[in-house]
């Protein structure tokens, strides 16, 4: 059942990336409102922070258990993938809200 916490991890990490990815592939095909790309963002962050509490609570249960072989073997990689997977999610929903924003200023030029 713990297991589970790192495939729900993995899940909505790649949902976290998936998002904001399928919201600018589908920029210039649609009409879209700002509160969807907004939505999306959302979700977006959301999905990457319950990843990492996720994670979180994985390590938790390690402490718990007192696996501290596997809690010292996993806390590098842990770190890593956590860090890149805030990073990437953090600049692919700034890309996605600029982009946005530009096509709201232009449609206001109009």
């Amino acid at each position: 059942m713990i297991s589970l916490l790192n495939l729900g991890s993995l899940v909505l990490g790649l949902i976290a990336w998936i998002l904001p990815v399928v919201n600018l592939m589908r920029y210039k095909k649609h009409d879209h409102r700002n509160w969807v790309a907004l939505s999306i963002i959302s979700i977006s962050i959301s999905a990457c922070a319950v990843s990492l509490y996720f994670q979180i609570l994985y390590n938790y249960h390690l402490v718990k258990i007192t696996d501290w072989s596997a809690l010292m073997d996993i806390t590098d990689n842990v770190t890593f993938v956590a860090s890149v997977l805030l990073i990437v999610t953090i600049i692919l929903n700034a890309i996605t809200l600029l982009v946005y924003r530009d096509k709201i200023a232009s449609r206001r030029l109009k």
